[in-house]
């Protein structure tokens, strides 16, 4: 069987730059492809190797200290709280007198493929639809993939031949490697290394074929220092027929159509990205792809906003099973989190430190940087398992993996907040990755997230379980949340204490959480609260316009989203325009900062922000009633349009085709259940049938 490959866009790049390369993936395992007709280039990942570099350490004990640095947090003594906790860490062990950092996700090899006849005429472009890049020139054709059945880096020459050879990735390793090359295997030691479960090594194997009209090459990264058996390649024909059936499945859950191309590229090529970059495990900032010993930040996961925005339009463009790799990966880290809570607090249930990697244990932190002080972590992540329970309506989902990760979360909130004269209090506190304009110390208390985020919590408890135990304690504790504040400007502030004022400077927007998701009913039922969430979004969204803005291209999507849910189109497409044209390269690999830093996170935030443009919803509570808006935040770039196979809570599939004056919408549910439909021509409540598609025609 011949696949149709058709790239999506080509290119007319030559570089050696691993940073340039286009990209292909089956989630395990990553390539990155790039060179010229001179040579062909493949730089090889892999999900689980991560160098050992820094010894994981217990999260130091600072447990005794809580009332203390309580107090000095209620004596404005905020930076003196935060080198605190730094200082009792070095008595803990010496270890932290320097910033630790999570192991790297490494680069395991470059492959080259050297052709005996270059040529003019190179072009180079990837099929979406099937994960193949494609490389040409004058009478000669690269096809290389990532296949998922046979989880190895397939390439097809034709037209010519060549050598093949197999090298370590350019640079210095931050530890010495003892690296191997015997012809087309390379072995890597990581030595001086002696910490329990740290990975000893790596494999990478190759072979090639002579073919009548080319080459055909095979290779794999393996974990460890036994490498698996290569599969034969009798046909690449084959091979790739049973890659793309499965990458296909994933990719064509969603089409959309508008007339804005460089929109519906991006939102293609951040899907692509994303479903090639999930495996076992969750994307990394750099998804399954390095071509570095030191990626920034060590890659590996980011949970005060990154991992969330490239996991943010998974579920709206229907690919739920992209997002259980996470709560496998939570699942390993359990023990940390729990330790993490008993060390730095003395209190049960989870704690989540900003890096996860190789562990889970609270090493990141510092007198700066105080990310110790930051207690919101698992309950946000708590907000993914209710995302995925209201996408999927997965009942053994909610009892055995939801509810007992929500219940540790709750434990610890309710063993940490202070409830005083009936009010809560969240001290100390931390809103990613700002301080207050007034202070410049990033030790807080009552960060309007921690609120957000524990009630996010407590509520779904509430509404999902109770009968349970603890519940008379949940809802004393949601009761006693205290109130958000407006600020004096208007906005929705981001601490709720009135000591600190709001730094609209800056590329995080942690007090507008509840925005990225569901909504959050206190503030929707109050007006002054909403206006001033919608005067907050522009507050930013004015600093990201201006030429002052020029780092994490995340942050942008994750405010365009916000103003989305808020109904804000013009400036949902302001934030989406800024996105487009400075944080993608030609590419079509997204940036962390313009033009700066292979960086994976908008490739799931773009895609977010286009859904979000033409679909919200809210969370079904027990009632069972899916609340929809269509089209909430349309914008007057995109008159007409359609979009197939978005998904909302419930669950529910929606369709959509537009144009002035009308709206198609066919909403497709898996139970039967009411829906209340809202658009911009009004409201209409329906009956949705088991499986049965029900077709409306909406005057706008």
């Amino acid at each position: 069987m011949s696949i149709n490959v058709n790239p999506a866009f080509h290119s007319p790049i030559t570089t050696d730059d691993w940073e340039h390369a286009l990209i292909s993936g089956n989630g395990r395992q990553g390539a990155l492809c790039y060179g010229s007709p001179a040579a062909l280039r493949f730089t090889l990942a892999h999900e689980a190797v991560f160098q050992p570099v820094t010894e994981p350490l217990p999260a130091p004990d600072t447990a005794s200290a809580l009332p203390r640095l309580r107090k000095m947090l209620s004596e404005d003594r905020f930076a003196e709280a935060a080198t605190e906790v730094g200082d009792l860490a070095i008595k803990d062990h010496p270890g932290y007198a320097s910033t630790r950092w999570i192991d790297p996700l490494i680069g395991t090899a470059t492959l080259t493929f050297t052709p005996d006849r270059p040529g003019p005429g190179w072009s180079r472009g990837t099929d979406f639809r099937t994960g193949v890049v494609v490389s040409a020139w004058d009478g000669v054709t690269c096809e290389a993939f990532v296949s998922r059945p046979a989880d190895a880096l397939i390439i097809r020459v034709t037209g010519c031949g060549g050598t093949v050879s197999l090298a370590p990735i350019d640079g210095t390793p931050e530890r010495p490697i003892d690296v191997r090359v015997d012809d087309l295997t390379l072995t890597a030691r990581f030595t001086g290394v002696d910490w329990p479960e740290a990975l000893p090594g790596y494999t990478v194997t190759a072979r090639s074929w002579r073919t009548g009209d080319g080459v055909l090459i095979v290779a794999r990264t393996t974990p460890g220092l036994e490498p698996d058996a290569l599969p034969d390649l009798p046909s690449f024909d084959q091979l790739l027929a049973a890659h793309a059936a499965e990458h296909g499945d994933l990719f064509d859950r969603v089409h959309l159509e508008l007339p804005d191309p460089r929109t519906q590229q991006l939102f293609d090529a951040g899907r692509y990205a994303i479903i090639s970059s999930t495996g076992t495990r969750p994307p990394t900032l750099q998804g399954v792809w390095s071509g570095t010993w030191s990626p920034p930040w060590r890659s590996a996961w980011t949970i005060d906003g990154n991992l969330q925005a490239a996991l943010l339009a998974v579920h709206t463009t229907g690919t739920p099973e992209l997002m259980p790799p996470l709560f496998d990966l939570l699942d390993e880290l359990r023990d940390d989190l729990r330790e993490n809570a008993r060390r730095l607090y003395g209190l049960p249930g989870l704690y989540a430190p900003a890096h996860l990697g190789t562990h889970g244990r609270q090493n990141h932190f510092g007198p700066i940087w105080c990310l110790t002080f930051w207690t919101a972590g698992a309950a946000w992540l708590g907000r993914l398992y209710l995302e995925h329970w209201q996408h999927t309506g997965d009942v053994a989902f909610l009892t055995d993996r939801a509810l007992p990760y929500l219940r540790e979360v709750a434990a610890f909130h309710l063993a940490f907040a202070e409830i005083v004269d009936g009010r809560a209090r969240f001290s100390p506190s931390y809103s990613p990755e700002n301080h207050p304009r007034n202070t410049g110390s990033q030790a807080t208390v009552d960060a309007t997230l921690d609120v957000q985020a524990v009630g996010d919590v407590l509520r779904a408890l509430l509404h999902l379980d109770p009968a349970a135990a603890d519940a008379p304690r949940w809802r004393t504790l949601l009761d006693a949340l205290p109130p958000y504040r407006i600020t004096a400007g208007g906005e929705l502030a981001e601490w709720l204490d009135a000591r600190f004022d709001d730094n609209h400077a800056h590329r995080h927007c942690s007090h507008l959480y509840p925005f990225y998701y569901a909504g959050d009913p206190v503030i929707e039922e109050d007006p002054a609260l909403r206006a001033a969430a919608v005067k907050a979004v522009r507050s930013r969204l004015r600093w990201w316009l201006s030429e002052a803005s020029d780092e994490m291209g995340y942050g942008l999507a994750l405010l365009g989203v916000a103003a989305a849910r808020l109904g804000l189109a013009a400036e949902a497409h302001a934030a989406l325009t800024r996105i487009s044209s400075a944080y993608w390269r030609p590419n079509l690999v997204p940036t962390h900062n313009r033009d700066h830093m292979f960086n994976v996170d908008l490739a799931g935030g773009l895609p977010a922000l286009v859904a979000a443009m033409l679909l919200a919803s809210r969370d079904v509570l027990p009632d069972g009633v899916a609340r929809l808006r269509l089209l909430p935040a349309l914008p007057a770039e995109w008159p007409t349009g359609s979009v197939t196979g978005l998904l909302a809570r419930g669950p529910v599939r929606v369709d959509l085709s537009w144009a002035p004056g009308s709206l198609k919408a066919t909403l497709t549910s898996a139970a039967p259940r009411t829906a209340v439909i809202t658009w911009p021509g009004g409201t209409r409540t329906v009956t949705l049938p088991a499986a049965t598609p029900l077709h409306l025609h909406l005057p706008r």
